[in-house]
């Protein structure tokens, strides 16, 4: 039974022995699947860094040319407003204009009717010396 008892006991030894290898070769491949983690881990943060660094020298030019479209835009509302009061200039202008032809025209046609009427009383004037002269000449000839 000793025997047994050693044999038994060789067994356990010569199983615990594959067991540490076994567990051996289990934690040198984990060691090399996390050496492999860790070196794409390192990769990763260098990468993420620089798209970082990317980033921040991207938003710092979206900044830039944000303040620059923003200083344009100022520039583009003065000149519109500009614009718009050369508009109501000249509208103000149109309007003036408007008026003066208008007082013009009232003027001429006023003109207009005492020019009229006294071309109707010369006209009935020269009609009325016209016949005091033929009445002198008939009254001259016929005497």
């Amino acid at each position: 039974m000793i025997e047994v008892l050693y044999f038994s006991v060789a067994l356990i030894a010569v199983a615990f022995t594959f067991l540490v290898i076994y567990v051996n070769k289990m934690l040198n491949s984990v060691k090399r699947t996390l050496d492999s983690v860790s070196q794409t881990l390192t990769g990763l943060e260098k990468q993420l860094q620089g798209v970082a660094s990317e980033t921040e020298e991207l938003l710092h030019k979206t900044n830039i040319l944000m303040d620059d479209l923003q200083k344009k835009s100022e520039s583009i509302n003065t000149v519109v407003k500009s614009f718009v009061e050369v508009g109501e200039t000249v509208n103000r202008l149109n309007g003036s204009f408007r008026k003066i032809v208008d007082q013009v025209d009232k003027c001429a046609k006023q003109k207009n009717d005492a020019v009229i009427e006294t071309v109707k009383w010369s006209t009935a004037v020269i009609d009325i010396w016209k016949r005091i002269k033929e009445n002198k000449s008939k009254k001259i000839g016929g005497v």
